[in-house]
């Protein structure tokens, strides 16, 4: 079932409003936004992706329109997880993280979004670099203790490979870095 959420601007299926809307909360500057959370069934390499939708691609920065799309399933080794059956803060801290990357393409032309889209495809250190964006614009809307209780719910998994591990290590902010964030923001 899809809700929409207060504002009108916010679509979401019923089983994720509350943790979208949480996330949401954090994130003012998104209200006039408008973002679709959307399941999908496989989405490789990842559990969630946000991106513009194509139909407003090239409209202005400020009249984009988004998606966020949720894998159905995800999996920890050989074990798949229903993504909605996570725990609520697990699924806030992956939304808040999602909703750091609509943050970042909001400050960007569509060329510059264009040459983003192409080096994430083709860079892998771009993707370090953009990965590490999304969790420096959480943890400034005040979404470090989400970000953290998410790292470390993935990191800390019995049944994570070292290879899935290392993956996370590589592309995302450590628990000590989001932490050093947080002492320096709160300065």
């Amino acid at each position: 079932m899809i809700i929409y959420n207060l504002n009108a601007n916010h679509i979401m299926p019923k089983s994720i409003e509350k943790e979208a809307t949480i996330a949401l909360s954090h994130y003012p500057k998104l209200s006039n936004t408008k973002i679709t959370f959307k399941f999908k069934k496989n989405i490789k390499k990842s559990t969630m992706q946000a991106r513009p939708t194509f139909g407003s691609f090239f409209r202005s920065k400020n009249d984009r329109e988004y998606v966020i799309l949720i894998s159905e399933n995800f999996k920890i080794a050989d074990r798949e997880y229903k993504t909605k059956d996570m725990p609520s803060n697990i699924l806030i801290g992956w939304f808040g993280h999602e909703l750091g990357h609509i943050i970042d393409y909001k400050n960007r032309s569509n060329l510059d979004l264009m040459a983003f889209g192409l080096k994430y495809l083709f860079s892998p250190d771009y993707i370090i670099e953009a990965e590490r964006t999304a969790d420096c614009f959480a943890v400034a809307h005040g979404m470090e203790e989400y970000i953290l209780e998410t790292k470390n719910y993935i990191l800390n998994h019995a049944e994570i490979t070292d290879t899935y591990r290392a993956r996370i290590n590589r592309y995302y902010l450590s628990p000590e870095e989001i932490m050093l964030m947080v002492e320096q923001r709160d300065l």
